[in-house]
């Protein structure tokens, strides 16, 4: 058995497949704005740099600019409606929770470092029954940055209980291949995500196309770590 681990996952597009709720709660920003809503299919891509973005992306498709206040407001307002309606069609993606009762079973820590805020992370994966699961749950208000900064990552494995020399990174979008990179630990790229890049493209040290096979490029990483030490 390899030495304990600490897996740290991204959240939208990765843990849980959040889209549905996050368009439907863009959409009805953009209805009271007068605007048309923004296709499932093209705005899925959208998504994982934060509320604030993804109403910026879903502006721009309609070729809309907002002044700051605007994109304040707009902002709170998809937060109170996205937090009402958090969990309505999210869920995990299949062949999760057998993967993290694999970790669990092997000992390893398990935590969420997502660009999503934190008591909204913590809202979702509790009405999923997944909080339970994770010794640290950071978002991009915990520590005052975002991914791709590798402050981010170093403190939520620290949080968890963790060492970054012992850690994974497990993601579906550039930042998360990027706070790897700078935090120097391996990274498994999941297809099934959010990206405007494919995710092959930016060339992760795993890339995996179901949940089924994380464990198995988890251990992989883990036994060339061991090897590297």
């Amino acid at each position: 058995m390899t030495p304990s681990h600490t897996i740290v996952f991204d959240l939208d597009g990765t843990l849980v497949d959040t889209a549905p709720d996050l368009i439907t709660a863009l959409n009805y920003v953009l209805d009271r704005e007068g605007l048309p809503p923004v296709p499932m299919a093209s705005a899925r891509n959208m998504i994982g740099a934060g509320a604030r973005k993804l109403i910026e992306r879903g502006l721009e498709a309609e070729g809309r600019s907002v002044t700051v206040a605007d994109m304040d407001r707009m902002t709170a307002d998809f937060i109170g409606y996205y937090a009402d309606n958090i969990a309505v069609e999210s869920r995990p993606f299949e062949g999760l929770e057998a993967a993290l009762d694999h970790f669990a079973a092997q000992g390893h820590r398990l935590a969420v470092c997502t660009n999503k805020l934190e008591w909204l992370s913590k809202r979702l994966l509790d009405q999923l029954d997944l909080s339970r699961r994770f010794a640290a749950i950071c978002g991009a208000d915990t520590f005052g940055v975002q991914k791709p900064d590798p402050t981010i990552f170093r403190e939520t494995v620290a949080r968890a209980g963790g060492e970054v020399k012992a850690s994974i990174m497990v993601g579906d979008a550039g930042p998360d291949v990027g706070v790897a990179r700078r935090a120097g630990v391996p990274v498994i790229g999941v297809s099934f995500g959010y990206t405007d890049v494919p995710i092959a493209e930016l060339k992760p040290d795993r890339l995996i196309h179901h949940m089924r096979d994380l464990p198995a490029a988890a251990s992989s990483l883990m036994t060339a770590q061991a090897v590297l030490k």
